[in-house]
């Protein structure tokens, strides 16, 4: 039996919603709970796939908020819910060596929301470039040639993106082209 989060999906996007009204950071949590829902699947975490795609919807839960205090609110957040520790330190360790916390991703699924948190904003800016505006036909050689020019989506931090690859102990192509995967199943159910 897989961790679980306490929450529906009902219930964590209305907790979503209640703390973040734009638009773009609601459809960001989707993109990231798709993400890693595809991963866990393809990483053989399917009893886990609700706890990793809940992750993925609340990972910014204080974002929006308060946003200097990014992966620190969010645990006083949690706390006064029925969130368990497991839930928030996957959420928090995402912000490892970023923002002002010392939980470090250590389950696969902390490390796999590091790695493509950044880059799931990336790949989509790449495809927003195309004719298509699609990840469908995108390939990896267009996103490895955007990814190299640093004022293209320069908010998506390569550091980030490289450092989580590492934790992985994959070749950063592999992690591009799985998520360029991921993101095509998550369009694909839209």
């Amino acid at each position: 039996m897989g961790r679980t989060t306490g929450f529906t999906r009902e219930e964590a996007m209305a907790l979503l919603k209640e703390h973040n009204k734009e638009v773009f950071h609601i459809r960001h949590a989707v993109i990231v709970e798709g993400t890693l829902r595809y991963f866990a699947k393809k990483l053989g975490y399917g009893d886990e796939e609700d706890f990793w795609g809940i992750v993925g919807l609340l990972h910014d839960l204080d974002f929006e908020e308060y946003p200097d205090q990014h992966c620190i609110k969010v645990q006083d957040m949690l706390r006064d819910t029925k969130a368990g520790d497991d839930l928030i330190h996957a959420i928090v360790s995402h912000g490892y060596g970023i923002a002002d916390v010392d939980a470090e991703p250590t389950h696969e699924m902390e490390k796999i929301l590091y790695a493509t948190d950044e880059l799931t904003g990336l790949i989509g800016a790449v495809a927003l470039m195309r004719p298509s505006k699609s990840v469908r036909d995108l390939e990896l050689k267009s996103v490895k040639k955007k990814y190299k020019s640093a004022n293209f989506a320069a908010g998506c931090s390569r550091e980030v993106i490289e450092t989580g690859a590492k934790m992985l102990g994959w070749e950063i192509d592999d992690l591009i082209a799985e998520t360029i995967l991921a993101l095509r199943a998550c369009e694909a159910r839209q």
